[in-house]
């Protein structure tokens, strides 16, 4: 089972779209037949198999044995993934906006978040090493040193970028988004 998935298939995506399924996905985490499951979930067998066969239709469940119960043939099932990803491809910019150039601008964040989950759902998950580092943190910032402060952040990483950017070396993508905190409630 991998941890995440990066759904890009609108098929994909749609099969997630009833909670009937979402919960049938959460009992597959471990192995379960549509029997097992149905009980789970207080539902027939029949109903929970017709919800299975959607989600490996799509990808999203794989069976990944059979066993024999009374002359009957049975399918055991699990979860492709811990997690799944919806790809922003998938809506699209609502209205056909276009991509930002203002680094500025929450759409140019959007943009650059999109970009940054495109990125980690194509890495090989399999590798036997994958270095990488997320900080985050909370910064509070006067309205009248706003400015400094983008300034001070912008050069210091182009000191970063200019120590850093030669052609030697593992090559690695810096993505840092400074956004407004959604509390923007004051001490």
């Amino acid at each position: 089972m991998r941890d995440v998935m990066h759904l890009e298939q609108l098929e994909q995506a749609e099969a997630l779209f009833k909670p009937q399924r979402i919960e049938v996905l959460r009992r597959l985490a471990e192995p379960a037949t549509c029997s097992e499951v149905a009980e789970q979930l207080g539902q027939t067998p029949q109903r929970v198999y017709y919800h299975v066969k959607r989600l490996v239709e799509a990808g999203l469940v794989t069976q990944v044995d059979e066993r024999k119960v009374r002359g009957i043939h049975e399918g055991i099932y699990q979860a492709t993934a811990r997690s799944y990803w919806l790809s922003p491809t998938l809506v699209g910019r609502i209205g056909g906006l276009r991509r930002t150039r203002d680094d500025l601008s929450l759409g140019y964040v959007l943009d650059l978040m999109e970009e940054v989950q495109t990125d980690i759902a194509a890495l090989d998950r399999s590798a036997p090493e994958l270095p990488s580092i997320g900080v985050s943190g909370e910064i509070r910032v006067p309205p009248d040193r706003r400015r400094e402060f983008f300034e001070d952040l912008r050069g210091t990483l182009q000191d970063l970028f200019s120590r850093y950017g030669g052609s030697e070396g593992d090559a690695f993508k810096l993505a840092v988004a400074c956004y407004p905190k959604g509390d923007q409630t004051h001490d």
